[in-house]
């Protein structure tokens, strides 16, 4: 089973989710657990899970390498590429390697056959295990405009046998859109507030589009309106939890402390979120099948 936990904004306690669901499940339940972080612009789980990391290896993406010596300057590569990666000059054809997505349309359909691709490294994965979590996150490097292929390099690391955890990044962007997909269930998590109100019906909006069965979790639960309760009323939208607000969550965040290793009291919240996730993905696949 893939759960996404995923915000509309920064900053609504989606990485604490995300990480003490993964806490409670490796220590409630049976099943294998991995946690992957897809926020890879700004990882940050590991520093409340704290893994061992054994592994680390680039991420590349192919970008098109001219041969000038073959070019005709005809402009077919420019006018092909969706992203303006290209530009024709009246001498050269310049590559803007950071606006190429790796398509290889480029490549496929210059007519002299004068564009070659050469990989380029725009992130690194790293993976370990932190107790019995499979743990992996993507580092995307400084200034890379693009978070989609490493975040796919993640994913790839997802194991079939697993309950995978996957930390999306904030807002409801194409990295985003890359992280949700393929996921059987996911948590969105808000403030109630009329910024976190305004950010989950745009997050609601796009999980929907996608076609996944969605819960809401709300943080800080105690503070604010009843804007968003009354707005997943109306939607039909279950909320699976509260959170509320704390001064010491508050201080455990700020030194890196996962809530459940320290505040046994909130195992209940998350077991209650847990068997409601496990409760809905069943009727979702019922209804599928039936």
């Amino acid at each position: 089973m893939i759960i996404s936990v995923a915000s509309g904004k920064g900053g609504t306690g989606k990485t604490t989710i995300a990480v003490n669901l993964a806490l409670f499940l490796a220590r409630e339940n049976s099943a294998k657990v991995q946690l992957l972080d897809c926020d890879v612009e700004e990882p940050n789980a590991h520093l409340f899970l704290k893994p061992k990391l054994d592994t680390s290896q680039p991420v590349t993406i192919p970008v098109p390498k001219i041969d000038d010596s073959m070019c005709t300057l005809c402009g077919r590569c420019a006018e092909v590429c969706a992203y303006n990666a290209l530009a024709v000059l009246k001498d050269q054809v310049m590559v803007f390697d950071q606006l190429c997505h790796g398509c290889g349309g480029c490549t496929l359909l210059c007519p002299e056959k004068a564009i070659a691709e050469k990989d380029r490294e725009m992130g690194v994965l790293e993976a370990g295990k932190s107790g019995s979590i499979n743990f992996v996150h993507g580092r995307l490097n400084i200034g890379e405009a693009m978070a989609g292929p490493l975040i796919r390099a993640v994913k790839e690391r997802i194991d079939p046998d697993a309950v995978t955890i996957i930390d999306v990044p904030p807002g409801t962007s194409c990295p985003v859109v890359e992280s949700v997909k393929g996921s059987d269930y996911t948590l969105l998590v808000t403030e109630p507030t009329p910024f976190g109100l305004n950010d989950l019906e745009l997050a609601v909006g796009v999980v929907r589009k996608l076609g996944i069965p969605i819960g809401v979790i709300i943080n800080r639960a105690d503070l604010g309106d009843r804007g968003v309760k009354d707005y997943c009323q109306r939607e039909a939208i279950p909320v699976l939890g509260e959170i509320p607000y704390d001064h010491k969550l508050a201080r455990l965040y700020s030194t890196g402390i996962a809530i459940l290793n320290e505040e046994e009291r909130y195992l209940q919240i998350f077991a209650r979120i847990w068997n409601l996730i496990e409760s809905q993905v069943q009727v979702e696949l019922q209804a599928q099948s039936g």
